[in-house]
């Protein structure tokens, strides 16, 4: 039973776009993969932390290969979009109630 914690407490912290769009300042969040912004104009609550990674591909084009950080050749932002869903879904009582009050999220 220690184990369930621990394990959602790693969680959250892997999944970092569900932390930075579960509260946004403002209800505004910046999107932005190596310096290109996103062309997303707002994004769900239910799911966000999913929408945001989604929002980092949808950017500015590049000269340049740019897909940032990188684990084992995949792409840092496809393994956090795989932990974003698994936090997204656990959060969803908290932001269902939120998308209701608030609305979507403000992008860029």
């Amino acid at each position: 039973m220690k184990v369930l914690p621990l394990a959602l407490l790693s969680l959250a912290c892997c999944s970092c776009a569900t932390v930075k769009t579960i509260s946004p300042d403002n209800n505004h969040v910046q999107i932005e993969h190596q310096g290109k912004k996103s062309y997303c104009e707002e994004i769900p609550r239910v799911y966000s932390g999913f929408s945001y990674n989604i929002c980092l591909l949808n950017g500015e084009p590049s000269r340049r290969e740019n897909i940032g950080s990188t684990f084992g050749n995949v792409p840092f932002f496809v393994i956090d979009a795989a932990f974003s869903i698994v936090a997204d879904t656990i959060v969803i009582p908290y932001t269902a109630v939120q998308q209701i009050d608030k609305g979507s999220i403000n992008v860029n």
